[in-house]
C-alpha cells in the first residue's frame, strides 16, 4: 500500500504487541512463496549466513498485508506481487523458504519481536521515526526496527476516473474529503497537506482514515471522497486494472518519494545483514529485475541495498 510509502506508513499506529500477535496469527492466510524451494538448502550461496533457528527450521516467517497489488495481493488464498517474488529470489540465495502471512497493516511491526514473524515486507516506508521506535507524535513506544531498502516509491493523489472534482495536485486537496488508510504514510502526507493548507488561509483536508485500503478505495469510487492518496506503484495499478481502467486515474506528482524496506528486529543483526547480501546478490544475478518487471514495477528498482536509509 505501501505506501511511500507517499508510501505505506510514518509510523503504524502501534497496538499492544500482545493484540498484534493475535492479529497476524487470526487474520488472513499462510503462503508459502518460492514453493520450489521447499525447506532449507544448506548448499545455497548464502545459507551460512543465516541465524541457526532459520537454517534449522528452513523458513523465514513473513508478517505482510496482502491487499496492495501489485505489490502484494491475494489471487484465490495465494499471496503474489512484487514482494513474495523478490522474497522468492531472496530464498533462493539463502536456502530457505519465506512464508508470508497476510495481517492489519498497523500491526506488523509490533509483531516483531514477539517471535511470530521474522520479517515485516509489506511496502513499509523506511523512515527515522520507525527505525527508533516512535509514534506519530514523537513518542517512544518501542525499540523500534532495523530495514533492509529494496524498492524505492513516492505517493501519489488518485481520483475517481473523469476527474469530477477537477484536482490537479496534492494542493487542492485543501477543504476536500481524503481517504487514506490509517497508520501509512500517506495518511500523514494528507495531515501534513491540512497543515499546509490552514497556513495559507485555506480549509484544511477533510481526511477520512479507514483500517484497510480498500475501504479508502471504495470510498473515491463511490464520490464519497474527493481522493485518496497511495504508494505511486499502487495507485498506478489501480489506475490500470480497476473495472479495466475505468474506475480511477492519478494526478500530480509523486512526493516524499524513499525507500520501501524489510523490516527486521534491531535485535536480529545476523538475519538483516544476510538479508542484505541475498538482495545485493539477486539485483547482481537479474532476478530483483525480473520481479519488478512482471508487475510493472521497474520504475521502483535500486541498484544496491542499504541498511536504514529512511529519512
Amino acid at each position: 500500500m505501501t505506501g511511500a510509502a507517499a508510501r505505506r506508513g510514518t509510523v503504524a499506529a502501534l497496538a499492544l504487541v500482545s493484540a498484534a500477535a493475535l492479529t497476524l496469527t487470526g487474520c488472513g492466510d499462510q503462503t508459502g512463496s518460492g514453493s520450489s524451494n521447499e525447506g532449507s538448502d544448506s548448499e545455497a550461496p548464502l545459507f551460512s549466513k543465516l541465524p541457526a533457528d532459520i537454517q534449522k527450521s528452513g523458513v523465514i516467517k513473513v508478517g505482510t498485508d496482502a491487499t496492495y497489488a501489485p505489490m502484494e495481493f491475494k489471487e484465490g488464498e495465494k499471496i503474489v506481487g512484487v514482494d513474495p517474488d523478490i522474497a522468492a529470489a531472496l530464498g533462493k540465495q539463502l536456502g530457505v523458504r519465506f512464508e508470508f502471512t497476510s495481517g492489519t497493516f498497523d500491526t506488523l511491526l509490533t509483531a516483531l519481536p514477539t517471535g511470530r514473524t521474522d520479517i515485516a515486507m509489506s511496502s513499509i516506508t523506511d523512515t527515522k521515526a520507525r527505525q527508533e521506535g516512535l509514534d506519530d507524535k514523537g513518542q517512544k513506544t518501542g525499540n523500534g526496527v532495523d530495514f533492509v531498502d529494496y524498492f524505492n516509491a513516492g505517493s501519489i493523489v488518485y481520483v475517481q476516473k473523469g476527474n469530477p472534482k477537477k484536482i490537479a495536485s496534492l494542493a487542492d486537496l485543501c477543504g476536500k474529503t481524503t481517504a487514506v488508510q490509517r497508520g501509512t504514510t500517506f495518511e500523514t502526507v494528507a495531515k501534513t497537506q491540512s497543515e499546509a493548507c490552514e497556513k495559507a488561509g485555506k480549509p484544511a483536508v477533510r481526511i477520512e482514515s479507514f483500517p484497510t485500503d480498500a475501504e479508502a478505495q471504495t470510498r473515491v469510487k463511490s464520490g464519497g471522497a474527493a481522493a485518496g492518496i497511495n504508494d505511486y506503484p499502487v495507485a498506478a495499478h489501480l489506475a490500470r486494472t480497476a473495472e479495466g481502467g475505468n474506475a480511477f486515474e492519478i494526478v500530480g506528482d509523486q512526493v516524499d518519494a524513499g525507500p520501501f524496506g524489510i523490516a527486521v528486529d534491531k535485535k536480529n543483526t545476523q538475519l538483516r545483514d544476510a538479508l542484505k547480501e541475498a538482495l545485493d546478490a539477486v539485483i547482481l544475478d537479474g532476478s530483483y529485475k525480473k520481479a519488478l518487471d512482471k508487475w510493472g514495477a521497474g520504475t521502483g528498482a535500486v541498484t544496491s541495498a542499504e541498511i536504514n536509509g529512511g529519512s
